[in-house]
Order: structure tokens, then sequence, then C-alpha cells
């Protein structure tokens, strides 16, 4: 028995062997980007399709249920033109589940849902033929995100479903669910706002959702044991996770719940952002995509081994006519079924320029006011020639689309690689250009010194909002750990001190802020480096945080209040930014620059913000009179209090001041 175990696996090995070494063969291969390969549903039939050119054979089953059960018929299907599969079956199906096997040479691969499925049944293993016009809230049809003209003008903040609710404090009767996010009125201890009034309370204008596609690693089937997952690993691209639903069993009730919580965001004027990782899947050899056309979908090394620039074990080849399709077509379906807002893509960097430029006209024909951003940036190294990759240093080459900085990141506290690395708010020494460099949004502006920036020897971006500039999110310690981990000899109160002004800069810079969950209550992993499958004790929002850091709290809100009434600190074009804003001290912990000119049509005709990243009370000249806005955690935007020659500046804080 082992010798023929043996025999079959080399017979497999030499197959995927063959097809990984000809990669060339694949160009070779019909690629019709024009058709339409989902399934197409009708109370009179529905018609069922698989692109798949060399295949021999293709079964497709039908199912009663999504797991657990004999399939009831099964069908060929026909090959028709460009390697196109085809099968109309007639009668109702909806609610019926199916598979399709496909046959290559002589090997029978796995049964899949296709990659096209639009509902899967418990851990996605079979699709769902869905009326998708019945899993639709109420006044779907009028349901609008938030409109934005730029995309500096969001405030962005990154959760995990899970990570919001599951606390046993968060007030939530859905813990951890698509509906316990946006269950109204939940309240935490001492009567604190939880989920989305807590959202709303805080004033940001987008969620950013951590992976809510369907993915791996969560058994579906044994939900009442905790488990948890960033998500990282999909599996079935086009269908929301499960594990978040109130019965992952039933395929569209997670397609009516991810809608109603859509619908919740939408009613209180918040956006949705779903994280996206199409550069490479949960699985490899038994991914969907080697289940339909083997290899095809996935880049190899002249050896014929998988690359890996995702470090999960493959990367894709969205280069290729039919995975550039289905990553377009993908992106536009959750843009229009699902209402969405925007995407911030993995692992960018992966993916070549052309296709992302394609997805953000296609996705901005479905909403003009769609969110695209990402990681300008691989894990390791791809077959994919580096000019043509979507990395950061590209940026201009992708006007509509923009890439997280991690220039200013680490400028702020320091390198996320290193522990004891330090930034500037932690009193590192020449920092201060990095620091420059987000505040501008990585544009081409005369008062910068390139050379000095801690990664970037250029600007890299062609205006200021695509930058997303941050201090913190879920990769990496959070921002509170990181400072006191990089900073064993400071106190909480200077800790607590760093923490606000590292997003104090964030938030007053010309790039697009983007806050880490729970950082505005000095959210803590217990020093954590990477909680991507650690349990709801190191990742949970514990509530108790808002009522013991409540100050720092108000000051966020603070901070979001100031940036949304002054359109100063969010210019639109470079040329505003170069026009408009003016360094004037720089030295080691301690910056300040001017707006001036009534930028962006702000009522502010100057503004002064200075930032004190010392352990000192500092003095700034000014001449004339202006008005106090921001001192310390007092915020007044009014500015009672008048100001003539010399400015008071707190240690470890910033201020503001401004003229009409």
């Amino acid at each position: 028995m082992k010798q023929f175990i043996l025999i079959i696996m080399g017979v497999t090995l030499l197959i995927s062997c063959k097809n990984q070494k000809k990669t060339t063969d694949f160009d070779s291969y019909p690629t019709p980007i024009n058709e339409n390969l989902w399934h197409s549903y009708t109370k009179e039939s529905t018609v069922f399709k698989l692109w798949s050119p060399n295949a021999k054979e293709i079964v497709l089953r039908l199912f009663k249920t999504g797991n657990s059960s004999e399939p009831f018929t099964a069908k060929p299907l026909k090959k028709e033109a460009n390697g196109i599969w085809q099968l109309k079956v007639d009668g109702d199906l909806n609610g019926t589940y199916y598979t399709y096997q496909v046959k290559i040479d002589n090997l029978w691969l796995s049964e899949t849902p296709g990659i096209y499925a639009k509902a899967v049944g418990v851990n996605g293993n079979r699709a769902m033929v869905l009326d998708l016009e019945t899993t639709n809230p109420k006044e779907w049809n009028k349901d609008k995100g938030p409109q934005i003209n730029y995309l500096n003008e969001a405030i962005i903040y990154e959760l995990h479903i899970r990570d919001m609710t599951i606390h046993t404090k968060s007030g939530s009767s859905l813990p951890g669910s698509y509906l316990g996010l946006v269950e109204k009125s939940t309240k935490g201890p001492a009567n604190v706002t939880t989920g989305i009034d807590h959202l709303k309370e805080l004033g940001i204008t987008h969620v950013h959702l951590l992976p809510t596609f369907d993915h791996y690693s969560i058994d579906e089937t044994n939900l009442n044991t905790p488990q948890f997952n960033w998500g990282y690993d999909p599996q079935n691209y086009n269908v929301p996770e499960g594990s978040f639903s109130s019965d992952p069993f039933n395929a569209e009730v997670r397609i009516k719940e991810f809608k109603q919580m859509v619908k919740a965001f939408h009613d209180n004027c918040i956006g949705v952002i779903l994280d996206v990782a199409y550069n490479h899947t949960g699985k490899t050899a038994k991914a969907n995509f080697n289940q339909e056309v083997p290899e095809y979908y996935f880049r190899h090394w002249q050896d014929g081994s998988y690359a890996d620039a995702a470090a999960c074990g493959n990367e894709t080849a969205s280069e290729r006519a039919m995975m550039q399709k289905f990553i377009i077509e993908s992106m536009t379906y959750w843009t229009k079924e699902y209402h969405l807002d925007g995407f911030r893509i993995d692992l960018m960097g992966i993916h070549d320029i052309e296709t992302m430029n394609k997805i953000s006209e296609a996705v901005k024909k479905i909403n003009p006011d769609a969110l695209l951003y990402g990681e300008g940036w691989t894990a390791k190294d791809s077959p994919l020639p580096e000019e043509k990759r979507a990395l950061k240093k590209h940026m201009q080459q992708l006007p509509q689309i923009a890439a997280f900085s991690d220039d200013i990141r680490d400028g702020i506290k320091g390198s996320v690689f290193n522990d004891e690395s330090t930034g500037f708010v932690s009193g590192a020494k020449d920092t201060e250009e990095s620091i420059k460099f987000g505040i501008v949004g990585a544009i081409q502006h005369p008062q910068l010194d390139y050379e000095k920036v801690n990664y970037s020897n250029a600007p890299w971006t062609l205006e200021p909002w695509q930058s997303i500039n941050y201090a913190s999110c879920h990769d990496n310690h959070t921002l509170f750990d990181k400072l006191k981990i990089s900073k064993p000899e400071a106190d909480t109160e200077e800790l607590i001190g760093m923490d606000k002004l590292a997003n104090a800069i964030v938030l007053t810079s010309q790039g697009t802020p983007f806050l880490h969950a729970g950082v505005e209550m000095l959210r803590t992993k217990n020093g954590e480096h990477n909680s991507y499958n650690l349990p709801d004790s190191i990742n949970q929002i514990d509530w108790d945080w808002k009522v013991q850091h409540k100050a720092v709290f108000e000051y966020y809100k603070n901070l979001i209040s100031l940036r949304k009434a002054h359109p100063a600190f969010k210019m639109n074009n470079a040329t505003d930014v170069v026009n408009h804003l003016k360094f004037n001290t720089v030295e080691d912990g301690i910056l300040s620059y001017s707006i001036k000119g009534n930028a962006n049509d702000d009522n502010w005709k100057s503004i002064l913000v200075i930032y004190n990243a010392t352990n000192n009370v500092i003095y700034h000249d000014i001449k004339g009179t202006w008005q106090e806005a921001v001192s310390g955690d007092n915020f007044d935007l009014k500015g009672k209090r008048r100001l003539k020659n010399k400015i008071e500046v707190p240690p470890l804080s910033m201020y503001i001041a401004f003229q009409k």
C-alpha cells in the first residue's frame, strides 16, 4: 500500500512540476477576459461556468446542505470556446449547494466551490446558488456611504470585528459578530459607550475591517470554542467570513448580516473599508485556484518552485490576464453588492502597477468616493520585475491609490523590527526630517532634506493624500507597548505624553490619517509583537481602558474634531502644501511649522503648530497677536486666550496657535 501511494504521489508531483516549470505554456491559454464566469441565477434556471482550458472533464455536484450530505445529482459540464466549461440547469435552484470537480489528464483534483462563488456553506467547502436580492436590508437601494472629495478627508480606524465586542464588558448581546459591532446603545464599565456608539463618539469617518472574506483558520463548525485569527489566509474571496455571523451553516445568513452591518455604519455616516489579500492564498496546492487551472494563478521561480513574496507559501500572478480579471471583478463585486467604501490592499507591492490602476478605475466607476490604499512593499523577493511592482516608490505611477508611510510611522516611534529603537516622540536624534516628510504627505517640498529621511531619499507621492500616515496598526506592537518597551525608564505620565504626541502628529499632517483600534485608550497586547492567532485575552478591546484613560480618549476625540473643523490640515494637492506650509524651528526633539493664507479655505488665516518631544517646557517666539487653540490637554478652537511675544509649550505635547 505504501509503495502504491508513493507511486501515485510521484505521478502527481511529476504533473505538478511539469506545469510549474513550463510557465511559458500559460501564455498559450485562451484568456476570455470579457466573458462572465460567475454563475447566473433566475427562478427558471441557473447557468454554471468554469474556466479550465486544460481540463479533460468537469463535474458539477448539487447538494441539499452545505456539509455532511451526499449529492442528489451530478452532471458533466460541456466544453465551450476559450477554455470555458458550462452547464444550464433548469428549475429554481435558490438555496442549492454545489461543487465542481476538475479532471486534468488522468487526475481528478479536489472538489471546489469555484473561485467565483458568491455564497458558501460552513467552512466554505460548498458554494450555494442564492437569490441575492433576498439578502438585502430594507431600503438597501437607498444606502450610500459618506461622500469625500479626497482621501485625506477620511479618518480611518482599523479594527478586527471580534476584538471590538468580545470582551465581557463590551455590553454587547452579540459579541464578536457583524451585528454586535453595530448594536446600538451598548455600554461598558462606568456607563461608557462601546461598539458603534464609541466610534461615533470618537468621530472617525471610516472603519477598516481586517480581512472579512471567508478564510481558512476558523473552524465554523465549532464556534463554541473560542478561536482567533486576523484572517490573512484567504479561502473564498467573494464571500463574507462565516464565524462572524449568527449561523455559518446557512449560506445566506453571513451575507444578510454583513449587509446589515454596512448599512448600520452608513446610517451613522461611517464608511466601510475591507482589508483584502489577493496577493496569496491561505493554502497552496489545495487552493481553489489550483483545483481549476493548476499553477496558472501563481508565480514560480525558474526551478518550478512557488514564489513567496507574501511569506505565506505562495504569491499570485496579478499580471496574468485571468488573475487580473478575477481581482478586478472580485473588488467591483464587493463594491457593488456590499456597498463598500474602499479597500486596503495587503502587500500591494506583490501586485503589478497595471493591475492596480485598472482596479482603481473599475472601483471608482461604481463608487467615486471609494478609498484605495495598500502596503507598498513585499515580504520577500518576487519574480515580478521590481519596476512593475506597485511599490511605495512607484506611487507616482498610481495616481488614484495611496500607500502606507513607514517613513513617518518609524520616524515617530522607532523601527517596528527593533524593540529598542526609538523615534521622535521617544527621544531619538535626527528624526525630524522623517517627521517633516510625513507632515507634507511625502511630496516634493523645498524645505525637505530627503537624504535624511529614514527610508525614502526622494518624494514618492504626487499629492499629499497618497501618504497613509500612521503610528501603529494591527501588525507589530501596539503604540503604547512599543513606547513602553523601547523606553523602559519612562514613567506612565511620560509614556502617555509620547502616545498622544504620536497621533497628534498623524492627525495634523497633510497625509491621510490612520488609527489602530484602541489606541485612543492606550491599547496593550501585553507586549506581544505578532498577535495574528493569539487568544482573545491578548487581542480584545478591554473597555475598562476607556474608563482608566478617559483623558487620553478625550484628547484623541478633540484631535479628530480639530482635523474635521480645519481643512488646512488636509490640503488636497502638492502645490497648495508647498505654497502654504513652511517649517520654522527644526532641532532635536522640537519641530514647528506654519500654515498661512487661509489654506484650503480655512477660516484660520495663519496656523502655528509646535511639536515638543522633549521632557522640558520650551519657549517659542512669535510676532504679532495669536490665539491659543491647543496647549497640552486643553483644546479651545475659539481661541479665547490671546498670545504675544512668546509661547510656552508644555513637555511632550503639541501646541497650536492661530490668527484669524
